[in-house]
């Protein structure tokens, strides 16, 4: 009998969820992609370029072109400069991506700081690389940086902290002010960071998305993490960038090109088509976003859920006190699910030791106009 490695981990709720909701034809609100296609001109790139010959291996490091256009993004989005031959490398995915960066700095013994709620992809990977998470909670009410806990979550063994913004399943933004703290606080040790924002064009109201590639300090020891997917509603096509320092890009790389070399070619060229012919797709994505956003919640202020409308990201995390305080998330997710056709994501699932008494389930808005006015009469009839 084999010893797993990862005895703990077993099918993800993601799948769960969305196979429960395919098998009883439940709306499927949980796992979080979009039921729309990204733009046209994006996907009959990738037919145009699949035809064209562009088939075979790309390099390691990523499509040039497209590592250009992310570097131009950059400038535009942050006012950053950074080299696309030596800071950026294009992963099939952010999730290999923050398991490169995981692997390229954790040795056995050394600890990782995760915020929870916390994405489900980080301590597994800490995990393999013969690391331990150290959970840090997030504030109950606003899902805020405990800095207290924080610092006493630091030790001599802290080797990285994780941070994720906007923040998945919260929606809460990080502000320039914690970036400086967070500074202040691990200057000197030998700390480095990942940054998952992979919903950096995703906020809302107004306000700016704070990227640790505009914070020097920080980025000088940080490994950036997006998401083409995301960004351009496709998030099937499992490609991503990593953006580090020089020094850091040199050792992710090398675990990179032994974990899947490079990423799929012809959805390169498309990408790097695309964001050089419609930079203004990342612009306007705030405001598409918000409008599904608002749609949805106006849809739902008249049910018995409660909620505050998220600040980023495309889920919406409703309290379910009011309706079946009776039931944990993880029950409530499928009663929901097989009693009134509409499948969510308990956020119990994020946490080491979620709180007792926390009723809250996540709801994902990337949806047609026509399935959020659904899904939201079938909310509001529970």
């Amino acid at each position: 009998m084999i010893q797993s490695k990862l005895p703990s981990v077993g099918t993800t709720i993601f799948t769960t969820m969305s196979q429960l909701a395919a098998e009883t034809g439940a709306l499927n609100l949980s796992q979080g992609f979009p039921d729309f296609d990204g733009p046209d001109a994006l996907r009959e790139a990738v037919s145009r370029h699949v035809f064209s010959g562009h088939n075979q291996y790309a390099p390691m490091t990523g499509l040039p072109a497209l590592r250009e256009q992310v570097a131009i993004k950059l400038q535009r989005s942050y006012a950053v400069t950074v080299d696309p031959l030596t800071e950026i490398t294009i992963t099939p995915g952010a999730t290999q991506g923050i398991f490169c960066a995981i692997h390229a700095v954790i040795r056995p013994g050394d600890e990782v700081i995760v915020f929870d709620p916390c994405y489900d992809s980080y301590e597994p990977a800490t995990e393999l690389a013969g690391g331990r998470c150290v959970h840090v909670q997030l504030d109950l009410n606003d899902f805020s940086i405990d800095w207290e806990k924080f610092e006493a979550a630091l030790s001599p063994r802290t080797r990285m902290i994780v941070l994720n913004s906007p923040h998945n399943p919260s929606g809460a933004l990080i502000s320039r002010a914690e970036l400086d703290r967070l500074a202040t606080l691990i200057a000197g040790r030998d700390i480095y960071l990942v940054s998952d924002e992979v919903y950096e064009h995703l906020v809302f109201d107004g306000q700016p998305h704070v990227s640790v590639l505009a914070h020097p300090e920080l980025y000088s020891r940080a490994f950036v993490v997006s998401s083409f997917g995301k960004t351009y509603h496709v998030t099937g096509w499992k490609t991503g960038y990593v953006v580090a320092p020089p020094a850091l890009t040199a050792e992710l790389r090398k675990v990179h090109q032994y974990v899947s070399f490079c990423g799929v070619t012809p959805l390169q060229y498309a990408l790097a088509d695309f964001m050089a012919a419609s930079p203004e797709h990342v612009e306007e994505l705030p405001a598409f976003y918000q409008a599904k956003r608002d749609l949805f919640c106006d849809l739902l202020a008249p049910s018995r859920f409660s909620f505050t409308r998220v600040a980023g990201t495309y889920f919406q995390l409703v309290d379910y006190s009011r309706i079946r305080p009776d039931l944990n998330d993880v029950e409530m997710s499928l009663w929901m699910t097989r009693e009134h056709g509409v499948a969510a994501i308990p956020i119990s699932v994020f946490y080491q030791q979620a709180p007792a008494d926390q009723r809250l389930v996540r709801l994902c808005f990337a949806k047609r106009e026509e399935t959020l006015r659904e899904a939201a009469a079938k909310l509001c009839a529970i």
